[in-house]
């Protein structure tokens, strides 16, 4: 009987060690570069995490990630709360190597050029794409323009994705920006269904929304996804029935959702 305790305490000083590495890691505001791309007199803050053993010799993918509204401001560093944690992922970050880039758009901005009616439960938004951009978005085209002249960048690898004010925002540069992406991931968003035209065969969609959508009515993706049926792509949707608006909680956690992703290409 005085045996036994003695084996117990051996097992548990041989495993405590490995588990204290594995909580070792960095955090999203230690890891993604903090970054500004200027055009004339007016910035975007941005952040940017590399691939690991980056090499300007090589070339990758690139992800770009539109926020939401919580997260606008001036501190380059908000716009990491949703999202950045998913591509912090050890296997994630081995097995798709990618540079991916947090913009932030300021506080008094949109992503989407839109009005909000705030009197209404959900949300009532009104999308006027046919305007010219927002500076917010204004900047992102741009700098994403300039991401895909460096050579170590996979032209034919360009990816989008976001999350409410970010979905609206990546529906959008779908509309003004057709040729510049593979592929697209839309959270609880909306947008203009007449404009999935210049898009809807070429580029594949994985939208996401929560069945119980209080803040950005899950009927808006659910009209982008019948638009872009009836204009002849093939769009993959997931409706949850059990979620409100946090519907990229449940999306981050589906484990195809990266596999899909950079399984596309132009």
């Amino acid at each position: 009987m005085k045996f036994k305790p003695f084996v117990i305490l051996l097992f548990l000083i041989i495993i405590r060690p490995s588990f204290m590495c594995a909580q070792d890691l960095k955090t999203a505001d230690e890891v993604f570069l903090k970054k500004t791309h200027i055009v004339n007199t007016d910035t975007l803050n941005y952040r940017m995490l590399l691939p690991k053993d980056f090499s300007e010799n090589k070339t990758y993918p690139v992800v770009l990630f539109l926020h939401g509204a919580g997260e606008r401001g001036d501190d380059n560093k908000k716009q990491l709360t949703n999202g950045s944690d998913l591509f912090l992922n050890e296997t994630i970050r081995d097995s798709f190597p990618a540079i991916v880039l947090f913009p932030q758009c300021p506080e008094n901005d949109y992503w989407a050029k839109l009005e909000a009616d705030r009197s209404t439960t959900p949300i009532t938004f009104n999308y006027k794409y046919k305007e010219t951009p927002t500076k917010a978005m204004a900047l992102v085209m741009d700098l994403m323009d300039d991401m895909l002249e460096k050579p170590f960048v996979k032209s034919n690898q360009i990816y989008v994705m976001g999350l409410s004010m970010g979905g609206m925002g990546t529906f959008e540069i779908l509309y003004r920006k057709p040729e510049m992406f593979a592929a697209a991931i839309p959270i609880c968003g909306g947008g203009n269904p007449e404009s999935v035209v210049s898009y809807a065969k070429s580029i594949p969609l994985w939208t996401f929304h929560g069945a119980k959508d209080d803040v950005v009515d899950p009927n808006l993706s659910l009209e982008m996804m019948s638009a872009i049926l009836k204009n002849g792509g093939f769009p993959k949707f997931t409706l949850y029935d059990f979620a409100n608006h946090n519907s990229w909680d449940p999306a981050f956690a589906e484990p195809e959702l990266l596999t899909w992703l950079f399984s596309k290409s132009k």
